[in-house]
């Protein structure tokens, strides 16, 4: 699997291992998608075979016709942790990210009408752009960072992680009590209102305020 890139190689040779992500985290985006508030968060995952990296490339499959962006804090875990309590689960994470959740909307809407796993809607190879990793030294207060993406320079989604639901140490215990997280782990916060659809030629530039960025194309398969 490949490794992530951290900020001024603060740590080097760390493979990507499960990517962990969250579903309605964020309030408007729920109300977006026309569903509830949940009470404890929704879990699913992405596959690392999904992981791009900047300047790489977002390939539609044949096997869709509409993918959407959605602009996500992501978190990776540093060290083995499981059952943590929510004061400790910081001391298990290396650093942050931005990435972008794309989602196949249309294999993902028909999945959700028959009651069927959303796998696939997530899982295509290129589905999961990365940025470089902060160290977790750097962002002080996870729970108060900006992120935003634009699509053709034209802001589509912006926010701060304070408007999540849950806190970063709540989403990160609630997940290391349904399975172990071991290091090189991606936690996917959840994306905030603004969802929306992107096509062949588009460029999306993602950024943690002050930060990073994330810079990717879209293409279609062949091509």
């Amino acid at each position: 699997m490949p490794n992530y890139t951290f900020k001024n190689g603060a740590i080097k040779d760390m493979p990507i291992g499960k990517i962990v992500c969250l579903a309605r985290t964020y309030k408007k985006h729920a109300q977006e998608m026309q569903s509830e508030i949940p009470k404890d968060p929704i879990v699913f995952l992405k596959p690392a075979t999904s992981v791009i990296f900047n300047k790489d490339s977002i390939i539609i499959p044949s096997e869709s016709s509409y993918l959407h962006h959605e602009v996500e804090f992501g978190i990776v875990i540093g060290k083995k942790c499981s059952r943590m309590a929510k004061k400790f689960v910081l001391d298990y994470v290396s650093g942050y990210l931005v990435g972008l959740d794309i989602t196949a909307r249309d294999i993902q809407a028909e999945a959700k009408k028959n009651g069927w796993p959303w796998t696939i809607s997530k899982g295509f190879d290129t589905f999961c752009p990365i940025s470089e990793v902060i160290s977790k030294d750097e962002i002080t207060d996870p729970n108060n960072v900006d992120f935003s993406l634009k699509v053709n320079d034209e802001i589509k989604q912006k926010s701060n992680t304070k408007m999540l639901v849950f806190t970063i140490e709540k989403l990160t215990e609630f997940i290391s009590h349904i399975m172990t997280l071991e290091k090189g782990d991606l936690i996917l916060t959840g994306t905030p209102e603004g969802v929306g659809p992107i096509k062949e030629g588009d460029i999306l530039k993602a950024e943690l305020k002050g930060y990073c960025n994330l810079q990717v194309n879209v293409i279609k398969r062949g091509k």
